[in-house]
């Protein structure tokens, strides 16, 4: 299939409330300005389905050519965003994971901040043994090797970012660590969002739609989610069910996985979660749109509107001057595809 999203997941759009001390705050872990535009408020309606001029600025990391981020400066927000919460549990939530080659660098800053009056919630580094949250099998203490990751959690009013240092294991192409950068971190390794449904096919627009790898799925009973306990803040005996979508070029040994893949949490349809979708969308404050890059965009355009995506906008030039378009998925998150330039061949 020709028609389907070509690399990572390009870029997260961060609704912003100060673009400087956005960009000090990104600089920390490696990132800095590229590109820099603004829209109308017309061209924005058009677009973005937002009544409001926008200035934007693109963040790079090293020669990431994903998981990057677009800082947006909406004159007319049209709400404050998810917030500063205590978990990443909602329907619309949306958060980005960097690794690290030390959490504990990143907590003993988040620990200064708050001792400082700084408003944010940490969830304290957690381990996840590879292997024991699907039930495979389980690491003897002092007999196995520890093959895991440390995962933890940066909440702030306008950021939700998770962590993560590997132990015991390597993927070269999974994250590309600035070590001179403060907090010594990668690009966006992946993203996530979260429904609640129990209709299981409810994802399936990413893989037949966008063209998406499907790579990992599974269901987590309340016992084997160790770290994901507090990080979704599951209710006791309260599982949830997993998707992974990868690049379509990512492998599935260690070294030929590429980063850029989203993580869909899926959550029963009973399950008392509030849904904020309205408020994880573009114009809203905070993490609130998803882009990905296709070389047919004319094609794509027409496919997710054969597949069941709503409130699709016509193909129109973004604040960088490229073509794109936006649409809801039938999952009810707001996306955005744009045009990848020609000289990179697909790979």
């Amino acid at each position: 299939m020709t028609e389907r999203c070509t690399g990572g997941l390009h870029e997260v759009c961060v609704g912003v409330t100060d673009l400087d001390r956005a960009l000090a705050d990104f600089a920390a872990y490696g990132c800095h300005p590229d590109l820099d535009g603004s829209l109308d408020a017309e061209s924005a309606q058009r677009l973005y389905g937002v009544n409001s001029a926008v200035r934007s600025i693109r963040l790079a990391h090293q020669n990431a050519d994903h998981g990057l981020v677009r800082l947006m400066q909406w004159e007319q927000p049209l709400n404050a965003g998810l917030g500063l919460t205590e978990d990443l549990r909602c329907v619309g939530s949306r958060w980005g994971v960097r690794v690290t080659s030390s959490v504990l660098n990143i907590v003993n800053h988040v620990e200064r901040a708050l001792a400082s009056g700084t408003e944010l919630n940490l969830i304290h580094p957690v381990l996840a043994v590879i292997g024991e949250v699907s039930g495979e099998r389980s690491a003897r203490p002092f007999r196995d090797p520890i093959v895991g990751v440390r995962e933890m959690v940066l909440l702030q009013r306008e950021y939700r970012q998770v962590f993560f240092e590997r132990f015991g294991y390597e993927s070269p192409a999974y994250g590309q660590i600035d070590h001179s950068s403060l907090l010594r971190s990668s690009q966006h390794t992946h993203f996530g969002l979260m429904v609640a449904s129990d209709d299981p096919h409810i994802f399936d627009f990413y893989e037949q739609a966008l063209g998406l790898q499907r790579m990992h799925e599974e269901t987590v009973p309340y016992e084997n989610a160790t770290g994901s306990r507090r990080i979704f803040g599951l209710r006791p005996g309260e599982g949830f069910h997993m998707v992974d979508f990868d690049d379509p070029a990512s492998g599935k040994a260690l070294k030929d996985r590429r980063s850029g893949k989203l993580k869909c949490v899926r959550f029963a349809a009973d399950a008392d979660i509030e849904d904020r979708r309205s408020h994880s969308r573009a114009g809203s404050l905070g993490y609130s749109l998803y882009c990905w890059r296709t070389f047919e965009l004319e094609a794509m355009h027409q496919r997710v509107t054969q597949a069941g995506a709503t409130a699709v906008s016509d193909i129109l030039e973004d604040e960088f001057k490229r073509r794109s378009f936006t649409f809801l998925a039938p999952d009810g998150y707001h996306w955005m595809l744009s045009e990848a330039p020609r000289i990179e061949a697909p790979r």
